[in-house]
């Protein structure tokens, strides 16, 4: 293979090009659960006032992601796997302010094809 051993392809496709599928792990997920905190309400609050972005929030969303992203990719890594397909990510709301990030796939031994 032409990654390292301990590199975990990740994609939100069904497959990998340049790469066969040789066999499937299963189902692998990652959750964070992440409260927005008074002193960034507070901050937003004046922001949405005005209107525009806010950034708050943004950073706040991003590090979920990459957070629940990584629990995902260490449980693929937990199963054996070298690549996850089909990434996905989902969030509800949990209470008011907190806020629960999924991300999920397939957990895959892939090949590169010759």
């Amino acid at each position: 293979m032409s990654f390292a051993e301990n590199q975990i392809l990740v994609t939100n496709a069904e497959e990998l090009p340049g790469y066969k599928i040789v066999e499937v792990r299963g189902l692998v997920i990652g959750i964070t659960v992440r409260s927005r905190g008074l002193g960034g309400n507070i901050v937003a609050s004046l922001r949405s006032l005005v209107g525009g972005e806010i950034k708050e929030y943004i950073e706040l969303a991003e590090q979920a992601r990459l957070q629940a992203l990584q629990r995902m990719i260490d449980n693929a890594r937990t199963l054996g796997a070298n690549a996850v397909i089909n990434v996905r990510f989902d969030s509800n709301e949990l209470a008011q302010n907190m806020d629960e990030i999924i991300a999920y796939g397939t957990a895959v031994i892939v090949t590169k094809n010759s």
